[in-house]
C-alpha cells in the first residue's frame, strides 16, 4: 500500500474511535453527576447506540452503497455529528440532552461500516493489511480514556469537556474525510431489497440448531454486556477509583492483546471452547465487580476490566468467524449484518433498558448497592453460559454441508 494512503487510513481509524471513546465511557457518570439523571435515563441514553445500529444498515444500504462515495458520506456524517455533540454538551437536563445524543448516534453508527469500506477498497489482502490499520482505532480509544483520567475530568466535574473535545475531533475527521481515497458507491444502479439491507438473506442459518442456540446466546449475552458499557464508569467513580476512564482503557489493551492471540487459541480450542471461555469470563467479571472495592479488593476491579479482552474476543470475534464459516460465500455479508443487528441492535437495546431499571432498583440515596447490581448480570450470563455449554454442538463442517442441502 502507498505509504501516504496508509497514513491517511490510520489517522482516519484513530480519529473514528478517539471520538467515540472520548465521551461514551464516561457518559453515565456525566448524566448522573451533571444532569442528575436516574438509572433508567442513563440506560436510555446508552440505548441510542442500539437504535443507531438498527438504522445504520438503511443509511449504508439505501444511500452510501448507491448514490455517494463512502468518504463523502463519512465527511458529512462527522460534520453533522460534531454539531450534534456540541449541542448535547449545552443541554441543561436529560430531556434536552437525549434528542441530541440520539441524533448523534444515528449519524455515527453508519460511519463504523464506512471506515471499513474505505480501508478495504485500498487493500489487496485485507486479511493481512486491515489489522495494522484497525489497531489505530483501538489506540485512539485508549488515548481518549488515558487523557480523561490524566486530566482528572471525572473528579473535577468537567466531563462536559469530553463532548466538546469529541465534537471538535468529529469536525476534524469530517473535513479530513474529503481528502481520503475515493471509494465510489459499490451498488450504483442496483436494486436493494429490505431483506438484503438487514441481512435477512442469512436467516436460513437459523435452521441449524447449533447456530440457532449460538444466535440466541449472542442476543441474551448482550443484556449483561450493557451493564458493563453503561455503568462501569459510574460504579468505579462512586467506589472511589481515581482516573476511572484511564483505568478502563486497560480493557481495550486487553482486547488488543487477545486479538493477536486469537489464532493461537482458535486452532487449539475450537469454536465451542472459545465461546464457552468467553462466556465464563463474563460471569467472572461481574463477580469481581460485585465483591471488589477501591482498597483491598482493588485487584478484583482491575481483573474485571482486563477480562474484557477475553469476554469480547473469545465470544464476539469467535462468533463472527463461526458465522462466516457457516454462511458460505453467498451469504457472508448478510450473515454478519444479521448477527450485528441482532446483538448490538436488539440485544444491547434490551440490555440498556434492563440495566437502567436494575440500577434504579438498588439506589440508596446518593449511592447504590453495587454488589446486588453486579450480581444480576452475573446470574444472567451464568444461565446463558450453562444452557449454551449443555446444548451447543461444534460441528461446523457437518452443519455447513447440511445448510447447503436445505
Amino acid at each position: 500500500m502507498n505509504p501516504a494512503i496508509r497514513i491517511k487510513l490510520s489517522a482516519m481509524m484513530f480519529l473514528e474511535f478517539f471520538i467515540w471513546g472520548s465521551w461514551f465511557v464516561t457518559m453515565g457518570t456525566y448524566l448522573d453527576k451533571n444532569l442528575e439523571s436516574d438509572g433508567f435515563q442513563i440506560g436510555s441514553a446508552y440505548s441510542t447506540q442500539s437504535l443507531g445500529a438498527i438504522l445504520a444498515p438503511f443509511i449504508i444500504g439505501l444511500i452510501a452503497d448507491k448514490f455517494f462515495a463512502a468518504q463523502k458520506i463519512l465527511g458529512f456524517l462527522h460534520l453533522l455529528g460534531g454539531l450534534l455533540l456540541w449541542f448535547a454538551a449545552s443541554a441543561l437536563n436529560f430531556e434536552s440532552f437525549f434528542p441530541w445524543i440520539l441524533g448523534y448516534m444515528i449519524a455515527y453508527m453508519p460511519t463504523l461500516a464506512l471506515v471499513n469500506s474505505i480501508s478495504f477498497k485500498q487493500m489487496k489482502d485485507p486479511g493481512k493489511e486491515f489489522p495494522a490499520i484497525r489497531v489505530f482505532g483501538t489506540i485512539g480509544w485508549i488515548i481518549a480514556g488515558l487523557a480523561i483520567g490524566w486530566l482528572n475530568w471525572e473528579q473535577n466535574g468537567d466531563l462536559i469537556l469530553t463532548f466538546k473535545v469529541a465534537a471538535g475531533a468529529s469536525i476534524l475527521l469530517g473535513l479530513f474525510a474529503f481528502i481520503l481515497p475515493n471509494t465510489p458507491p459499490a451498488k450504483k444502479g442496483e436494486k436493494t431489497t429490505f431483506g438484503e439491507i438487514i441481512g435477512l438473506d442469512a436467516i436460513g442459518l437459523l435452521k441449524n440448531k447449533s447456530y440457532l442456540l449460538f444466535f440466541l446466546a449472542s442476543v441474551l449475552i448482550c443484556v449483561p454486556l450493557a451493564f458493563y458499557y453503561n455503568f462501569t464508569n459510574p460504579f468505579l467513580n462512586e467506589v472511589g477509583v481515581k482516573g476511572a476512564a484511564g483505568i478502563q482503557s486497560l480493557g481495550q489493551v486487553s482486547e488488543t492483546l487477545f486479538m493477536l492471540l486469537m489464532p493461537f487459541f482458535f486452532v487449539r480450542l475450537g469454536v465451542k471452547k472459545m465461546l464457552g471461555i468467553g462466556m465464563i469470563a463474563w460471569v467472572l467479571r461481574y463477580v469481581f465487580f460485585a465483591y471488589g472495592d477501591a482498597q483491598a479488593g482493588y485487584w478484583m476491579l482491575i481483573g474485571g476490566i482486563v477480562l474484557h479482552g477475553i469476554c469480547y474476543d473469545f465470544f464476539f470475534v469467535t462468533g463472527q468467524i463461526y458465522t462466516d464459516k457457516l454462511a458460505g460465500e453467498k451469504f457472508k455479508s448478510a450473515a454478519q449484518g444479521f448477527i450485528t443487528l441482532a446483538t448490538y441492535g436488539v440485544g444491547m437495546l434490551i440490555g440498556s433498558i434492563v440495566s437502567g431499571l436494575v440500577v434504579d432498583m438498588y439506589k440508596m440515596g446518593d449511592s447504590h448497592n453495587w454488589q446486588q447490581i453486579w450480581i444480576v448480570p452475573a446470574i444472567i450470563a451464568g444461565i446463558v453460559t450453562l444452557l449454551f455449554l449443555l446444548f451447543f454442538k461444534d460441528r461446523a463442517a457437518a452443519d455447513n454441508a447440511a445448510l447447503k442441502t436445505d
